[in-house]
């Protein structure tokens, strides 16, 4: 891991005045995508994994599934990692081909699992039961990739962490023997394996012992094409945060994977699935000063949004760095930054923030991960617009709601 370097950040962060004639020009709440920061991070995996002769990037798209995103990472040539029916769905829409889409579900029904196979994408199984059902109806067919849990306890939190022995992902190591005798009796023919671990993850000696795991059950299979790693890739959220050091990673795993190859007797490909690192830092969340409140003990900045429309410091404690973008240049003061929801509703405690004013406009950045997507319409509110940067330009990529959205899907009976 490293310190941030929030330098070259800074060097993609919008215009302030930019940034503000977009909330003026499309009202706020919103959120605000860099795409050349998508790019950039894009391109930072690409050289980092150069000593990689194959090397496959996948974009996790649960991350944020604008169609304009989809469509951003198809032209740089990445790949798209799923995990339900109707991202893939939205993968072929944007253009992705269906052998360039990796779907990996939990838990979902032997239905969708079976139009997804009609889809013709790659599918990876995460349990037995699924793995011996699938085999029995397709058999050699249909290759398929194994998701392996290496018991690894990964990730920022016990909620983003996924690898670990109590974890409901992936097949346990420890029952290789069962896969390969459900493979052996079915016939299942298996092209590659995946772990993923968690996110949020600091340390790279984290992937580079599931690596060595990952290697040593991919050394029970024959016929495998690609090695998926999957993601968790830590990013910045303040100025001295730590990070995962990707061009670290991109040296020793790259170096493991080298020799493991030579072992092996074949050139496999090398598999990513990085979703919060493509796109978090590319987002920023714009959100309007209701009120200043002052209290016996503190002083509240309320604005025009809620958990309804970023839930991460509510579901996660996650931290969302805080500036004012109508006084970039006044004096620090503590504010709590709360909601409009009616419960408790906090983005921030605390925070030095430059003398807020009401109408004034608040930012909150990596705001480009599992923001949007985890929205709602909590209290009846309206889902925020979405707004793309490029080139020098803002285009509307997801129009506001109205109330009609909220009534779209209501059958009205007769009382």
């Amino acid at each position: 891991m490293k310190k941030s370097d929030l330098s070259v950040h800074a060097r993609l962060f919008p215009d302030i005045k930019h940034l503000q004639g977009v909330a003026k020009k499309y009202g706020t709440p919103l959120y605000v995508y860099e795409a050349e920061k998508m790019i950039d991070q894009y391109d930072k995996m690409i050289q980092a994994f150069s000593s990689v002769r194959k090397l496959s990037i996948h974009y996790a798209c649960k991350a944020n599934t604008n169609l304009n995103i989809l469509k951003l990472f198809k032209e740089k040539g990445s790949g798209l990692d799923t995990v339900s029916i109707q991202e893939v769905e939205l993968g072929l829409l944007a253009g992705f081909k269906p052998e360039d889409i990796i779907y990996t579900p939990n838990g979902v029904s032997s239905t969708e699992i079976k139009k997804v196979k009609e889809l013709g994408v790659r599918i990876h199984i995460d349990n037995l039961s699924v793995l011996e059902h699938f085999g029995q109806d397709f058999s050699s067919s249909y290759p398929i990739g194994i998701r392996i849990n290496p018991h690894i306890v990964g990730g920022g939190n016990e909620k983003i962490s996924v690898g670990h022995i109590d974890s409901k992902f992936g097949i346990s190591y420890y029952q290789l023997a069962h896969i390969k005798r459900i493979i052996e009796i079915t016939g299942l023919r298996v092209e590659g394996l995946h772990m993923h671990t968690g996110s949020d993850i600091l340390d790279v000696e984290v992937f580079l012992k599931g690596a060595d795991i990952l290697f040593q059950a991919a050394r029970e299979f024959q016929d495998l094409e690609y090695i998926d790693f999957g993601s968790g890739f830590k990013v910045p959220y303040k100025e001295g945060d730590v990070q995962t050091d990707i061009y670290e990673l991109g040296k020793l795993l790259g170096k493991k994977f080298k020799n493991f190859c030579n072992e092996y007797g074949k050139e496999l490909c090398l598999v990513f699935e990085p979703g919060k690192f493509l796109v978090s830092q590319s987002g920023y969340f714009l959100a309007n000063v209701n009120a200043v409140k002052q209290t016996t003990s503190s002083v509240f900045a309320c604005v025009d949004s809620g958990f309804n429309h970023l839930i991460r410091p509510m579901f996660y404690n996650a931290y969302h760095h805080i500036e004012n973008l109508s006084n970039p240049s006044g004096r620090l003061r503590l504010y709590n930054v709360v909601g409009y929801i009616c419960e408790s509703d906090t983005f921030g405690l605390n925070r030095q923030i430059n003398e807020i004013h009401e109408e004034d406009v608040l930012c909150f950045r990596n705001a480009g991960a599992y923001c949007f997507c985890m929205s709602s319409n909590y209290n009846s509110r309206y889902r925020p617009a979405e707004v793309m940067l490029y080139k020098g330009q803002d285009h509307l990529i997801r129009k506001r709601e109205t109330f009609q959205d909220l009534l779209r899907n209501t059958v009205e009976m007769a009382f």
